[in-house]
């Protein structure tokens, strides 16, 4: 596979190419962010419902699992998969992740496995009122047992980030004309 020194700068770019496969696009992120100890990319699954949903653009800065606190969105990486989950602690042989709208958490992930944590990106608004947590989860919950809903919200979502682009396309292309 050959890479361009502009792909690099743009590590997103890299991993939308439909000609890489899943597992090389994985790996090529995570030694991105390795080098450049900072990584934007875009979200295509929907475990994170309603914090971060598909098609978002986040910003992952590198870190080890050691400068994650609960709470946490951290990007690990198990069997050529990235995952983008919430980190709920340390075990004993590894720390525990779980998708906002997922019904358990992931399998165990061994600590090699931290890669980086979010810094920010389009994502819902932060988690530091109880309230806001505590409705989050609920609409998690909600969203991850409830299909019909689920795909109510992300048709909404998706009519609400186009109109919005087009809203911003025309406010950028507005002209005054001034007597």
């Amino acid at each position: 596979m050959q890479l361009c020194t502009q792909d690099l700068v743009s590590p997103e770019t890299v991993l939308k190419s439909p000609s890489v496969l899943s597992g090389e696009r994985s790996a090529l992120a995570a030694e991105v962010l390795r080098l450049s100890g900072r990584l934007r990319l875009q979200v295509h699954g929907e475990s994170m419902l309603p914090t971060i949903w598909p098609r978002a653009t986040v910003e992952i800065a590198s870190c080890s699992v050691a400068d994650v606190k609960a709470g946490e969105v951290v990007l690990a990486m198990r069997d050529g998969r990235l995952f983008l989950h919430r980190f709920l602690g340390r075990r004993r042989d590894g720390f525990v992740l779980q998708g906002d709208s997922m019904p358990g958490p992931d399998l165990l992930f061994h600590d090699e496995a931290c890669i980086g944590k979010l810094v920010n990106g389009s994502v819902a608004p932060a988690h530091d009122v109880f309230a806001v947590r505590l409705l989050y989860r609920v609409i998690g919950c909600v969203l991850c047992h409830c299909g019909p809903l689920r795909r109510v919200a992300l048709n909404l979502h998706l009519r609400w980030e186009k109109w919005r682009q087009v809203r911003q396309g025309m406010a950028s292309r507005t002209v005054r004309l001034e007597a």
